[in-house]
């Protein structure tokens, strides 16, 4: 019997606006849409993650969940490039790309709606 294997993954975000998160998604973190329902869900993809955006008006504000804000750990194949591309379009990163004790470099990232989002990459 064959082992299954995880061949995706996405993370479901509720999100204030969804016009707004959706632009901000696509056009400042580099992410495609793949699937909109107008008014309810944007499905964001960048390779084989995605980001599911649900329009949840009343939902708690990601800044009050404190540390649990941070809904994902993202590993690239070139962080520094990512900062670049991201940078440049007014991305909000919370720290440049820093070495890690732990073989890892990594860039907090807060999107518009304040969720914290972790990308990095594995040290040689």
């Amino acid at each position: 019997m064959s082992t299954p294997h995880v061949q995706r993954v996405s993370f479901v975000l509720a999100v204030h606006d969804l016009p707004r998160s959706t632009a901000y998604w696509r056009d400042v973190l580099g992410w495609e849409l793949g699937f909109e329902d107008s008014g309810n869900w944007s499905f964001m993809f960048r390779d084989s993650v995605g980001v599911h955006l649900g329009e949840c008006k009343d939902a708690i504000a990601p800044a009050d969940l404190g540390d649990h804000s941070y809904f994902a750990y993202v590993v690239m194949d070139d962080l520094d490039a990512y900062h670049a591309e991201i940078a440049a379009k007014g991305a909000e990163i919370i720290a440049a790309p820093a070495d890690k004790p732990w073989r890892m470099r990594e860039m907090p990232v807060r999107t518009v709606d304040g969720h914290r989002i972790m990308f990095a990459q594995e040290l040689g």
